[in-house]
């Protein structure tokens, strides 16, 4: 992203809108105070909560320009959430969404990263958050079955399942399981994916979870990525509607729900919720969530 796409996004977030100057001010701190001092830096994020971030961290920045990288599924994790629930976050890459469920709403939650540079990553935010005791963190892929799959490890937040004939420096072979037998029973209020294409086995192993009504969100990458496999994203959103979730786009200012006729074309992310009477009293309840002069 150029310098002008980066400014255009920094100030046009709905997060900055009100506030273009400071997060104009925020993007150039940043810049400048990791040149002049490279290395990894505990940021105060929101909520009470802290990431550590390293120049180049494309995953973490964008939470340093703009409060909440990916705005609408972000705030939808912090409305909906509460410290009785159990959170997934599959494809966690640094924790960004495992720190906002965990850190900031007190749930506890499961998280998955299979790229054990970036698993590491992750283990120090949810260390710099005091969260070892709630978080359960494996540093594994998830698919149908048990075995092991190869992954790129070299593509930070694209780091994905090798496609057959895929050729890439670092390629790295990690264990797989599938999410029912991982869970043994325990069932995840909410879940984030972002599997970068691969979502169609990672869903044949958790047809349990899927089945089960206290799951009520999955939040869900479609962004074509499935093609490189063979994967029909139309087959995703067949399985989702079999286990009676609808998609929705979500408004956090007015908290509103949206539904949708398909997947988020707006957006890579598409939310799946099966009761929206349950998810509307749960928004409808949450505090107001502030990040600088912006409330939401």
């Amino acid at each position: 992203m150029s310098l002008l796409q980066t400014l255009r996004f920094v100030t046009g977030h709905p997060l900055n809108r009100r506030q273009r100057a400071a997060a104009v001010l925020r993007y150039a701190k940043w810049q400048l105070g990791s040149r002049l001092v490279p290395g990894k830096v505990i940021h105060d994020w929101i909520g009470g909560a802290k990431i550590v971030v390293r120049p180049g961290d494309t995953g973490l920045t964008g939470n340093i320009y703009c409060g909440l990288h990916e705005f609408p599924e972000m705030a939808y994790v912090l409305h909906v959430l509460d410290s009785n629930d159990l959170f997934a976050d599959i494809g966690a890459n640094a924790g960004s969404y495992t720190v906002l469920a965990c850190a900031v709403k007190g749930a506890r939650g499961i998280c998955f990263e299979p790229v054990p540079a970036t698993f590491a990553r992750l283990m120090e935010n949810i260390r710099v958050n005091d969260l070892t005791a709630r978080v359960e963190a494996r540093n594994i892929g998830l698919s149908d079955q048990a075995g092991a799959l190869n992954f790129t490890s070299l593509e930070d937040c694209t780091n994905h399942v090798m496609a057959a004939g895929e050729q890439t420096a670092g390629a790295i072979s990690v264990p797989t399981l599938p999410l029912d037998q991982v869970l043994g029973g325990r069932i995840p209020t909410v879940i984030k994916m972002d599997v970068e294409g691969f979502e169609t086995p990672v869903l044949r192993g958790a047809r349990a979870t899927l089945a089960n009504p206290a799951l009520h969100s999955v939040i869900m990458e479609l962004n074509g990525s499935g093609t490189r496999y063979g994967f029909d994203e139309a087959e995703i959103l067949r399985t989702m509607l079999e286990h009676g979730f609808s998609t929705y786009a979500y408004e956090p200012f007015a908290r509103r729900l949206e539904p949708l006729g398909g997947k988020n074309a707006a957006s890579g992310n598409t939310l799946f919720i099966r009761d929206r009477d349950l998810v509307a009293g749960r928004i409808g309840k949450c505090s107001p969530i502030a990040f600088g002069r912006v409330t939401f």
